[in-house]
């Protein structure tokens, strides 16, 4: 067998059996937390039956939705829990691959990629979905019934968890980008204008349509991309202090340049007029 194509598979067998272990640390957890699959619905209710008025609650128009749907926040909390260890497996199938550099840039950026996707979840469950619903129930229309579906209403959250989640990933989003090179932190310094225009506009997108929750996700956006770009600054001069030196100090390869490629083809080839003669 070709040596590509069997490290290839080799690499794919890898990559089925730690995909298996992170699916069976999942189902372990789900499996724990099946009992509980109720209460934890309840508990993700709980900020809108707390603003619901007197005698409003959820309802099921779904024959299983009244099992299926805990099930789904059951399985969603047991991969929350399980979350380190899956990235420990991705992390284990990856870094071979990565230069030691990546590797020291990689660790801390995944930590505080995954701290800051809690940071928003929690940010919209304890301040963004109390304000909203609070808001709603004092615009219900008299002697109309407020109450939703609990299938609707986990599809309503986990929008709101991801949209938020994703939104406090700016300022990770914005060091990857300066430290990489792909865009100048100057150049992001003039975007600031569009970035604060654009934030209102995925703020209006991906929020419910009143003013009060697209606030509250397009100020702490423009918030964070102001952080990302505070923290880039000592990202950029980091890199820049150790870019003539840093792969000799991790001793790695580093390919020739051109002139370096000449200078040591010259070497050992030189012209015949420069040759030694034969003893």
């Amino acid at each position: 067998m070709d040596p590509a194509e069997d490290s290839f598979l080799s690499h794919l067998v890898e990559l089925r059996d730690r995909l298996i272990r992170s699916l069976i640390a999942i189902g372990i957890a789900f499996l724990c937390l099946f009992p509980w699959a109720k209460d934890l619905y309840a508990l993700l209710a709980q900020p809108l039956l707390a603003t619901l008025p007197q005698g409003g609650q959820l309802i099921a128009t779904d024959v299983v939705g009244v099992f299926l749907v805990p099930m789904k926040v059951a399985l969603m909390v047991a991969f929350l829990i399980t979350l380190p260890y899956v990235l420990f497996q991705i992390w284990a199938f990856v870094a071979p691959g990565l230069y030691a550099h990546e590797k020291r840039l990689a660790v801390p950026l995944v930590g505080v990629s995954v701290l800051l996707f809690f940071v928003g979840m929690a940010f919209a469950y304890f301040l963004v979905f109390p304000t909203f619903f609070g808001f709603m129930a004092t615009v219900v229309p008299e002697h109309v019934a407020w109450m939703t579906d609990i299938e609707k209403y986990l599809s309503f959250v986990l929008t709101t968890f991801i949209a938020f989640g994703v939104t406090f990933e700016v300022p990770v989003i914005v060091v990857v980008l300066v430290h990489v090179g792909i865009v100048d932190l100057g150049k992001l310094k003039e975007w600031r204008p569009y970035v604060i225009v654009g934030a209102f506009v995925v703020a209006a997108v991906f929020t419910p349509p009143d003013v009060i929750s697209q606030l509250m996700m397009a100020i702490p956006l423009c918030l964070l991309f102001e952080l990302g770009l505070f923290l880039a600054r000592f990202v950029g001069r980091r890199s820049a202090a150790r870019a003539p030196s840093a792969e000799a100090d991790d001793g790695e390869w580093q390919a020739l340049s051109a002139e370096e490629m000449q200078r040591a083809l010259s070497e050992a080839h030189p012209p015949d007029d420069k040759r030694k003669p034969d003893a």
